[in-house]
């Protein structure tokens, strides 16, 4: 468990940098959303393709969503996938 208090002692000082922060917190928004979206599909039992169906849109678009790497997903995608998943979408300023 040394690596990991090492990793954990060395992110707490680089994120009291301001750029490294920023750049911290829009990686952090991108990954946690694709993590839900198919956790919570997968909970529900709903293939990528059946949400795809549920959208109007390719199962293409839906793995998209859910890849980690993902940066181009809009307001009012998310707002459409909460609804087809039957869950609301919660933004903050925090």
């Amino acid at each position: 468990m040394k690596g990991v208090r090492r990793f954990k002692d060395r992110l707490k000082k680089d994120l009291r940098d301001p750029e490294f922060r920023r750049a911290f917190d829009e990686e952090e928004v991108c990954v946690s959303l694709a993590i839900q979206i198919a956790k919570i599909r997968q909970k529900k039992n709903i293939t990528q393709q059946e949400l795809a169906r549920r959208l109007q849109t390719t199962q293409q678009n839906i793995s998209r969503l859910e890849n980690i790497d993902n940066r181009s997903c809009s307001l009012k995608t998310l707002i459409k996938v909460a609804h087809a998943l039957d869950k609301r979408l919660k933004v903050e300023l925090v």
